[in-house]
C-alpha cells in the first residue's frame, strides 16, 4: 500500500530508505522543538505551550506535505522569523506578541489565496535557473556555517574579525570533527545512513565524555497549550502603524518558502525540463496552511526547513521520509527529555556535510556572463554573511533585473521576477532595521 500510495518503485527507493531518511531529517532538526520557543520566550510566550505549538505545527505541516504533495520536504516554524519578532517586533518596537501572531495569520492566509489563485506558482517558474542555483548554493553555505558555529569550530570573534576558530582541544569540538570525519568516511563507502549513523554516534560519545548529560527519564506528558492557543490578536494588527511590519513578514515568509524549496528541489533533482518544480501549488499550500495552523496554536511563520536537506541526501525521494519525520515530530511531544539532551556537537557536523554536498550546481552558473553570476554572488554571499536567507534572497531578486536593464538585456527579465524585484525592494526600505 505504501509502494504504490507513494510510487516508491517509481522513484527508485523503498520503505526502509524512507524511512531512514525521514528519521535522518528529524534528528538534523529536531532542535527547533526547544530553540524556537527558547526564542519566542523573549517575547513573552511561556516556553512549555510554545513547544508543544511548535511540535504540533510541525507534524501538520510535514505531515500534510507527505500525504498530499507527497514531497520529502520536512515544515517547520522558520529560524529567523521566529528572532524578527522576538526581538525587533515585541522587543524593539514594543508590539504584544499576540499582535505579531495576528501579522503571521494574515500573512499565512494571504499565502493561501494567492496558491490557490496559482499566482505563487507563475512566480516561482518565474525565477530564473541561475537565481535558483544562487538559492541551492546559499542555503548550502548557511548550512554549513550553522554546523561549523553549533560545533565550536567556528566562533564569534571580536571588532573587526567577527569569526574566529574554535578552540581544537575542547572536546565538543573535538566530538564536532570526529563526527564530520565518521559521516564523510561513511558516505564515501556508500554506507545508508550515514548522516543519522554520525548522529547517533557523536550522542552516545557525548555521554560517555560528559558533554551531554544522560536523560533522566525518557518520557514526560505535554505541557499545556491553553495559555497560547487561540490568543493571536488579528483586529491588532489591522493598523497602518503595523504595515511594516506585515510587509517584512510577508516578504520574509514569501521569499523563504519559495527559495528553500526550489533550492531543495534544484538539488534533489525534482525540477522539470524547464527548471520548474511540477504542481508546485501542492507544497507551497501545505507551508502556507501550516503558517495559518501555527499562529493560531501560538508559533511563528512554519515553512520547508532546510534540513529537508539531510533527509534527502540520505535518499529521500517521496512523501513517505516527511510522514515518518512528521510521526516522529508527534512522538517527540512524549520524549522532550531525550531531545533536549541530544548536543549541538552531535548535529552540527550533519549540517556541514549537507551543506557541503549542496554546492554542486555552482559548476552551472555561466561565469563568462556577468550578469548571471553578480546575482548569484549576491545571494550567496548576503545569506551566508547576514544570516538570514530571505536577506539573500531578495538581494538576488533585486540584482538580478538591475544588471539586466543596465547590461540592456532587459528582455531577459521574465514579468514575474519584476514583482519579486518591487516586493524585494519595499522589503528593504519598509524592514525595521
Amino acid at each position: 500500500m505504501l509502494n504504490s500510495y507513494f510510487k516508491l518503485d517509481q522513484l527508485g527507493t523503498n520503505v526502509r530508505q524512507e524511512f531512514m531518511a525521514g528519521a535522518t531529517t528529524f534528528v538534523t532538526m529536531a532542535y527547533i522543538i526547544i530553540v524556537n520557543p527558547k526564542i519566542l520566550e523573549a517575547a513573552g510566550i511561556p516556553f512549555g505551550p510554545s513547544m508543544v505549538a511548535t511540535a504540533l505545527t510541525a507534524f501538520f505541516g510535514t505531515m500534510a506535505m507527505g500525504v498530499y504533495a507527497r514531497r520529502p520536504f520536512a515544515v517547520a516554524p522558520y529560524m529567523g522569523e521566529n528572532a524578527f519578532i522576538a526581538f525587533t517586533v515585541v522587543k524593539v518596537l514594543g508590539y504584544s506578541w499576540q499582535t505579531a501572531l495576528g501579522a503571521i495569520f494574515i500573512g499565512g492566509v494571504a499565502f493561501t489565496l494567492l496558491t490557490i489563485f496559482k499566482l505563487r506558482s507563475w512566480l516561482a517558474n518565474a525565477i530564473p535557473e541561475t537565481l535558483k542555483i544562487g538559492f541551492a548554493v546559499g542555503i548550502g553555505l548557511f548550512l554549513t556555517f550553522i554546523g561549523l558555529n553549533d560545533t565550536g569550530i567556528v566562533t564569534l570573534g571580536i571588532q573587526g574579525a567577527p569569526v574566529k576558530v574554535g578552540n581544537f582541544g575542547d572536546t565538543p569540538v573535538l566530538l564536532g570533527i570526529i563526527g564530520f570525519i565518521m559521516i564523510s568516511f561513511l558516505m564515501i563507502l556508500r554506507v545508508r545512513g550515514a548522516i543519522l549513523i554520525g548522529i547517533i554516534a557523536v550522542t552516545i560519545m557525548s555521554f560517555i565524555f560528559g558533554v551531554a548529560e544522560f536523560p533522566s527519564r525518557w518520557v514526560s506528558a505535554p505541557p499545556d497549550i491553553s495559555p497560547i492557543l487561540f490568543e493571536l490578536d488579528i483586529a491588532a494588527a489591522f493598523t497602518w502603524g503595523f504595515f511594516a511590519v506585515i510587509l517584512t513578514v510577508f516578504v520574509m515568509d514569501f521569499v523563504d518558502t519559495t527559495g528553500t524549496l526550489l533550492g531543495l528541489s534544484y538539488k534533489a533533482n525534482m525540477l522539470d525540463e524547464h527548471g520548474n518544480l511540477p504542481e508546485i501549488e501542492k507544497p507551497m499550500l501545505c507551508d502556507s496552511l501550516a503558517t495559518i495552523v501555527g499562529a493560531l496554536l501560538g508559533t511563528t511563520t512554519a515553512g520547508t526547513f532546510l534540513e529537508s536537506a539531510a533527509g534527502i541526501e540520505s535518499g529521500g525521494k517521496s512523501g513517505l521520509t516527511s510522514v515518518v519525520t512528521a510521526l516522529l515530530f508527534l512522538a517527540a511531544l512524549f520524549f522532550s527529555p531525550f531531545l533536549e539532551v541530544i548536543p549541538s556537537c552531535a548535529y552540527g557536523p550533519a549540517l556541514m556535510v549537507v551543506g557541503m554536498l549542496m554546492l554542486s550546481p555552482i559548476a552551472r552558473v555561466k561565469f563568462n556572463d556577468l550578469t548571471e553570476v553578480i546575482p548569484v554572488f549576491c545571494v550567496v554571499i548576503m545569506m551566508s554573511f547576514t544570516y538570514n536567507l530571505g536577506i539573500g534572497m531578495t538581494a538576488g531578486f533585486v540584482s538580478y533585473p538591475l544588471f539586466k536593464t543596465i547590461s540592456g538585456r532587459v528582455r531577459e527579465v521574465p514579468a514575474g521576477l519584476w514583482v519579486f524585484g518591487a516586493l524585494s525592494l519595499l522589503f528593504f526600505v519598509f524592514y525595521p532595521y
